[in-house]
């Protein structure tokens, strides 16, 4: 370990990180967001339609090094494999990957595991192989920070209801969520949920 607590592998991947970037016609791309510490994750994925075999995979991170780190592993273990192969990863498998992270940051590896999930959840249900329901949209909405808690919004309870009528969605927000922060979550759910073909709305 050296004196931050890292192993030279963490340091590597994260002086040095494998598939970072933004793929521009990814087929899908999924945002997530850690409550633990406001770590932020957005992944570009490239799958073949008929193999589903992940072809290119690359993120953006916002946070420590131990994200980056983990982030970077995960989409080495990913590339390459099936989609049913992938969604096999664990946080673990990219901890041991890694030689190793400090106690209070192997969220960061979970971070990077969920990051991925989320982004084969988001093209299965683009594809129509998984149902667009609350457990969906939840998931897709942890990717959007309240500012003032440092949480996800589901976390946060600042997501009052969820209504789902066929392609409607319809995401109602806490209402003492002042003007100016309502605004800029309601811009990160539609973000949050774009790439599908649903009609979304914030209130």
């Amino acid at each position: 370990m050296s004196n931050l607590g890292y192993t030279e592998k963490v340091l590597d991947h994260f002086k040095n990180p494998r598939n970072p970037g933004r793929i521009e016609d990814a087929d899908v791309t999924a945002k997530v967001g850690s409550a633990a510490c406001g770590d932020m994750v957005q992944l570009y994925m490239k799958v073949d339609p008929d193999t589903e075999v992940i072809e290119d995979i690359k993120f953006e991170s916002f946070g420590c090094a131990a994200n980056i780190a983990s982030t970077s592993v995960t989409t080495t273990l990913a590339k390459g494999k099936t989609l049913e192969e992938a969604k096999n990863i664990h946080f673990k498998d990219v901890v041991e990957e890694l030689g190793g992270l400090p106690k209070h940051k192997v969220h960061c590896a979970q971070l990077a595991t969920s990051s991925l999930k989320a982004a084969i959840m988001k093209y299965e249900a683009k594809k129509g192989k998984r149902a667009v329901d609350e457990d969906f949209v939840k998931r897709m909405l942890t990717g959007v920070l309240d500012p003032a808690k440092g949480l996800n919004i589901v976390a946060a309870k600042r997501v009052d209801q969820i209504e789902i009528d066929g392609k409607r969605i319809k995401v109602v927000l806490s209402k003492d969520i002042d003007e100016e922060t309502r605004s800029t979550m309601a811009d990160d759910v539609l973000g949050a949920l774009s790439g599908l073909d649903l009609d979304v709305s914030v209130e």
